[in-house]
């Protein structure tokens, strides 16, 4: 399990990342590209991979799927993060940074 702070305190730990507002989510972005969104009311990030890393990621476990729409086949993955391992979500959210 990864809690929110957590969550939000590795995001902000990469060089460069600043926390910005995303619709009703947050957003974590890199040179002005979001790499993560926050959505704290259903306890779930997205993160941006690529196809082939989304792939790997979605194999670990029941907790990290591809969005059910378009922006899913695009790499836009969704990370439960009650269900998560944490270190499998730290990998996941390096990969997406």
């Amino acid at each position: 399990m990864v809690t929110i702070e957590e969550m939000r305190t590795l995001a902000l730990s990469f060089s460069e990342t600043e926390e910005l507002p995303h619709f009703e989510k947050t957003s974590f972005r890199v040179k002005k590209k979001i790499f993560a969104t926050l959505d704290e009311t259903k306890h779930n990030a997205v993160l941006k991979f690529t196809v082939l890393d989304q792939s790997v990621f979605s194999k670990a476990g029941s907790a990290v799927y591809p969005l059910p729409n378009k922006w899913g086949k695009q790499g836009w993955t969704i990370v439960e993060l009650k269900k998560v391992r944490k270190d499998l979500f730290k990998d996941a959210l390096t990969t997406a940074y």
